[in-house]
């Protein structure tokens, strides 16, 4: 019978003020991806709003890492700082690139630097619908979605 090894991640932080730099190497998947979380939320608990995460060494990301690091964006920005996501590796990109999320990483803004980044165009899914086009279609017998 093989025998499975366990993925692994290692997690380099470098700190300076209310700014962390941190750099993985390894696979984000469901075994490691509550180590990169602890990491992250680390970060918010000690102060720090502006999260830098290199991923050049990342070898393997699934939905679960991609997980991890939404929901360290949305809390990040809900604590008024920002999380940024740099050099991401072929399987990061291609992750990235299935899902669409790459966007959402590099549009959060970055308080240090004093701007708001650019307003984008909403995605087609989150466009409020004119409510006159899907009463006549519910009229005429169509679906609304």
């Amino acid at each position: 019978m093989p025998t499975t090894v366990p993925s692994a991640l290692h997690v380099l932080r470098h700190y300076r003020r209310n700014h962390a730099l941190i750099a993985l190497s390894g696979e984000i998947d469901l075994d490691t991806a509550p180590l990169l979380g602890a990491t992250l939320e680390r970060c918010l608990c000690d102060g720090i709003r502006a999260i830098d995460v290199d991923l050049t060494n990342i070898t393997f990301c699934d939905c679960s890492g991609l997980n991890t690091f939404l929901y360290a964006a949305l809390r990040t920005a809900g604590a008024g700082g920002y999380l940024r996501l740099h050099y991401p590796s072929p399987a990061v990109e291609q992750l990235f690139a299935v899902t669409g999320s790459g966007s959402l990483f590099l549009s959060l803004p970055d308080p240090l630097a004093g701007s708001a980044p650019a307003p984008q165009q909403p995605s087609p899914f989150h466009q409020t619908p004119d409510p006159r086009a899907a009463v006549a279609l519910a009229l005429s017998g169509g679906a609304v979605w």
